[in-house]
């Protein structure tokens, strides 16, 4: 099969398409023909060498850890997943390639009207979130703050926290700000100011807070919210102990993406795609994923639907 994976560490460039043996679904794994793979920042990392915790080490390394595509082999003992089944999905590595092997409980039906690219972005946009806002309790009448609230994880989680009855103010670029009223958030600029200009937006104060953007952001969240249990910060992990706020744990599950993919039926939740790019411009989608900017997802094309 055809995979964009890297035979040495580097920049964008070091990926390359490569020919390497399919997988084969084992015992209650099922295996997957991908159609639309995710591109996020994680997936740099792995890139530059980072190893993510229980991955064999060795190469070609294949990024990618969410996917969209149609089951073409179920293993031994797998009984809620036929072949034929068009699914959403996460993995550690392995997704920008035309077969992924999984187990069956990291797959769930892929959401009724959901396009293919935007189903490929979807597993981990939704997932991080979700977990994020459970692990913080936000729930009726709190107000979160959500730093980098027009990029991928921020979008979600500001449909997601008011789905569940939170007022959200969302800082971002002035650009974005007609975005973020359109999604429901009470927007607020970035730069000199935040803090005054947040409190202004929220006179009642600030419940929790989830940090997309780090540096001065998660400075100011730590100004603003009174417990940090209720900080939780997805970019400044190096300060995250000495700050006492917390990480995102890792709770992933499929359950988690099929909820948030009820409320993408229901017209409740979207998720934008910002650039979808060939299997073989893999290193244009990291690019595009480097700068930091934009709305959205960014999604690889591998194959078709049928």
């Amino acid at each position: 099969m055809r995979v964009a994976g890297f035979e040495e560490p580097g920049g964008p460039d070091v990926l390359r398409v490569l020919d390497v043996p399919a997988p084969e679904a084992g015992p209650g794994e099922v295996r997957v023909r991908v159609v639309t793979a995710g591109v996020q920042p994680y997936d740099l990392a792995i890139r530059e060498g980072w190893t993510p915790p229980g991955t064999p080490d060795g190469f070609p390394r294949v990024p990618g850890n969410e996917f969209a595509g149609v089951v073409d082999q179920v293993g031994a003992g797998v009984t809620d997943v036929k072949i034929g089944d068009e699914v959403v999905g996460n993995c550690r590595l392995n997704a920008y390639a035309e077969y992924v092997a999984v187990p069956a409980a990291a797959v769930t039906a892929r959401p009724e009207g959901m396009p293919w690219e935007v189903a490929g972005g979807f597993p981990a946009a939704v997932m991080t979130p979700h977990i994020a806002l459970e692990a913080m309790g936000v729930g009726e009448g709190d107000t979160l703050l959500v730093h980098a609230a027009a990029g991928a994880v921020g979008t979600v989680a500001v449909q997601l926290a008011r789905i569940a009855g939170a007022t959200v103010i969302g800082t971002a670029s002035e650009g974005n700000h007609d975005y973020l009223r359109s999604i429901g958030a009470v927007p607020v600029a970035y730069g000199d100011g935040l803090e005054e200009r947040v409190r202004a937006a929220a006179p009642g104060g600030v419940d929790a807070a989830l940090d997309g953007a780090g540096g001065h952001a998660l400075d100011v969240s730590l100004n603003l919210v009174k417990d940090r249990d209720r900080v939780i910060t997805l970019v400044d992990h190096a300060r995250a102990a000495s700050l006492g706020v917390r990480t995102t744990p890792d709770r992933r599950s499929a359950s988690r993406v099929a909820e948030a993919g009820r409320f993408y039926a229901e017209g409740r939740l979207r998720v934008h795609v910002r650039g979808v790019f060939p299997l073989d411009r893999a290193a244009d989608a990291h690019r595009e994923v480097a700068t930091g900017h934009g709305r959205g997802k960014v999604v690889l094309t591998v194959g078709a639907a049928e």
